[in-house]
């Protein structure tokens, strides 16, 4: 049976590095695995740009900024149908990093519509080192907004807390204790814990925490890293001068 699963969260949460983890592992598994990429906010982390590891592991890609496909804003839509009217195993939305990027969903409502529950997840990737992600509070609130745009329920959390390349463990200690508030102030369970094997592991290893909110542990490869001196005009960020 079918199953969709539409990623939404806040800009720079990862949304576009787990929908590559999880269709790349679909497909390891012999899945036929299709991305949407809806994401019209972020052009610096592109799906689009890893169109030749999709292609190698025959994982289909729609999104606009796939150069030569043909799919523009224009024809998007009908290209998204293929989503609903083609026979897919799992279909992964990757969805724009705020409010208004989820309302690129609301036009596929009655699609979506037509989808059974059990076919249907809607995952809010949660990382705690983002603006508006810092406190349980902060995350609730800006759910509930996202919902509203999108006009879709969030069914789990994934908790993905990182400082990209500079991520370790105490990322998901802290992280760790303000996903489990907001899982227990909304009810909404938290369905993965993510992060590099390395910082993963150490993580579980150390224990304190309840198995509850930590869901199934996602081991991450980094697809989506990139090079600051390529970035902003050649611009080196200052965390990567210390």
């Amino acid at each position: 049976m079918k199953k969709v699963v539409i990623l939404i969260g806040n800009y720079g949460s990862g949304k576009t590095e787990i929908a590559l983890n999880m269709a790349v592992k679909a497909a390891g598994e012999g899945k036929r695995t299709q991305v949407i990429d809806l994401d019209r906010i972020n052009d610096y982390f592109r799906m689009s740009d890893h169109v030749k590891l999709l292609d190698d592991k025959k994982i289909d890609l729609v999104s606009p900024t796939f150069v030569g496909a043909g799919i523009t804003q224009t024809n998007m839509p009908a290209a998204v149908g293929s989503a609903f009217a083609q026979d897919w195993d799992l279909v992964i939305f990757d969805v724009g990093g705020d409010p208004a990027g989820a309302l690129s969903l609301a036009r596929y409502r009655m699609d979506f519509d037509t989808l059974s529950p059990d076919q249907l997840e809607v995952y809010d990737i949660v990382n705690v080192r983002r603006p508006m992600s810092e406190t349980a509070e902060k995350i609730l609130k800006l759910k509930e907004e996202m919902e509203g745009f999108a006009r879709q329920t969030v069914t789990g959390f994934i908790h993905n807390s990182n400082l990209q390349t500079w991520a370790s463990a105490d990322d998901l200690r802290e992280g760790y204790a303000v996903v489990k508030e907001a899982s227990e102030l909304s009810g909404i369970p938290v369905v993965y814990t993510t992060g590099r094997q390395e910082y993963l592991q150490q993580f579980l290893d150390d224990g304190g925490w309840d198995s509850r909110f930590i869901g199934t542990p996602m081991e991450m490869v980094t697809y989506m890293q990139r090079s600051w001196d390529t970035f902003d005009g050649g611009i080196v960020s200052p965390i990567a001068r210390r």
